[in-house]
């Protein structure tokens, strides 16, 4: 911010217009991959680390996060949760009582065997999640109805040692999140939570990253193991034609009460098992937000989540008082911030104006604020857009207002343009060619599906190649009508449910 990036030194102007190693190399639609790796280094959200698939979030990327966290955690502090801290390690023997559970992550969980030069008696595991963690206690600490419901959460990192395609805050082998685990004397107060969490996952996509999601329910193949059942919010990334797994709120049902012994003296006083709930988003909600809105030139914020949505750069000419400029532009910063609104100033005088602006678009600032000697003479101020780069001439006396204004209209063009693009790939077929035209065509596919877990294991062997292989993303809450006598697109059986399928990442 007004430090800004180091580099330049006390650099002469002159020198300084020389500065262009800010631009792009690679263009979203020409090489998505290069392009998305190039945005989330240039704009300092990450650096990478020395080892592979561990990336050093700095605080461009936190602060995103920390804006996510202040919102989501009012919101379940409303619900009544309270708020957890768990060990980091978890022994072999509990991390592998739940068979289903352990099953589908054992591949990626990642072992501590020694310490110092010397072998542990047994080794232990880094969490991959805390579902083992932490139900030993849950049984220890519910004894009677009257201690439920038990509702915790707690942000914390996780490990798991993904091997394939590395990617940043999309796929990494550790990342933050939260995670809440609930647990009630009934099924219905546990399903009612499961969606309470899900609407919230929705808001932060949609009210805050303005990225469109669906909700829906996952298969039995996709769903959490060991669960009941797991919905989601899935989003969908055009230029690669791939979906994505934005949060997820798990029903665990009893399985878990039954393998930790969670019991509770119901009002009857007899002894009944809980029905449990699990639920997270992670860091990689700020990859999808990348991925969504980036452009050509760097980074694109939504206003709500951008850590600095307005940015004022001073313009000074040759031989004009720059210093009645500058004070200018720190009025406008103190007026703008009086307002809540998050600005800064960027006084650096080793860079040129033009520099500044590359920059800062390359950060995905918001709004953009110009005041040169001409502005002043006039008391306006220039505004321009990072969505859609038009300019506006402000008077001063209504900046704020304006300010504030705009930053509710880029917030909801850049929803609506997703939607629009993400809409436009949406494609409702019934057979089994049009699935494959429309999966190489990089669409967002809703079959008609029988929904039985061999016809799914089929489509995915049947599909597997250099791209990966399709699969249910979610049959979603909103279903399209179904007429008598639909047939499954891949098993020619009676359909039971509309379902999106596609590549995922």
């Amino acid at each position: 911010m007004s430090s800004g990036k180091g580099g330049g030194g006390g650099g002469k102007k002159k020198e300084v217009k020389k500065e262009t190693k800010l631009g792009m190399a690679y263009k979203k639609d020409d090489n998505f991959g290069e392009w998305y790796s190039e945005v989330v280094v240039n704009s300092e959200m990450i650096e990478y680390y020395d080892i592979s698939g561990c990336y050093i979030l700095r605080p461009w990327a936190m602060e995103i996060w920390e804006l996510l966290k202040e919102f989501f955690d009012a919101e379940i502090k409303k619900l009544k949760l309270k708020p957890y801290y768990f060990p980091l390690f978890v022994t072999e023997n509990v991390l592998q009582k739940e068979k289903d559970h352990i099953e589908g992550f054992a591949p990626e969980v990642a072992w501590v065997t020694k310490s110092g030069k010397s072998d542990l008696e047994a080794p232990i595991a880094i969490r991959p999640t805390s579902e083992t963690v932490m139900y030993p206690y849950f049984s220890k600490w519910i004894r009677s109805h009257r201690d439920l419901p038990l509702r915790c959460n707690q942000w914390c990192n996780v490990v798991r040692w993904e091997f394939s395609n590395p990617t940043p805050f999309i796929r990494s082998r550790e990342f933050l999140w939260q995670e809440g685990h609930t647990a009630f004397a009934s099924k219905e107060e546990a399903d009612e939570e499961v969606l309470q969490i899900l609407e919230l996952y929705r808001r932060i996509y949609e009210e805050f990253l303005a990225v469109p999601v669906s909700k829906g329910r996952k298969s039995e193949m996709e769903k959490f193991a060991g669960g009941l059942y797991t919905t989601s919010v899935e989003a969908f990334i055009p230029n690669t034609g791939r979906g994505v797994q934005g949060a997820t709120s798990h029903c665990l049902g009893q399985n878990f009460a039954k393998m930790f012994d969670i019991t509770f003296e119901n009002d009857k006083g007899s002894r009944s098992m809980v029905w449990q709930n699990s639920w997270a988003y992670t860091t990689r909600s700020i990859g999808v937000m990348v991925m969504t809105h980036g452009d050509d030139k760097g980074l694109v914020l939504p206003p709500r989540v951008a850590p600095l949505q307005v940015i004022v750069i001073p313009v000074p000419y040759k031989d004009v008082d720059t210093t009645a400029i500058v004070n200018e532009c720190k009025k406008t910063v103190e007026a703008l911030e009086k307002a809540g609104i998050r600005a800064d100033l960027d006084t650096r005088e080793n860079y040129s104006p033009g520099w500044k602006y590359s920059h800062w678009e390359m950060k995905g600032v918001p709004l953009r604020i110009e005041i040169g000697p001409k502005d002043m003479a006039n008391n306006q101020a220039r505004i321009v857009r990072r969505d859609n780069g038009a300019k506006a001439d402000i008077p001063t006396v209504d900046l704020v207002q304006k300010v504030n204004g705009l930053l509710d209209e880029v917030q909801k063009n850049l929803f609506e343009t997703a939607k629009q693009k993400r809409d436009a790939c949406l494609k409702i077929i019934n057979t089994w060619d049009e699935f494959i035209a429309a999966l190489n065509d990089k669409k967002l596919i809703l079959a008609p599906w029988c929904d039985e877990e061999e016809v799914e294991k089929d489509v995915k062997a049947r599909t597997k190649g250099d791209l990966g292989a399709a699969k249910t993303l979610c049959t979603p809450f909103e279903q399209p009508d179904l007429p008598e006598g639909t047939t499954c697109f891949a098993s020619g059986k009676p359909a039971k449910k509309w379902s999106f399928w596609g590549r995922s990442y």
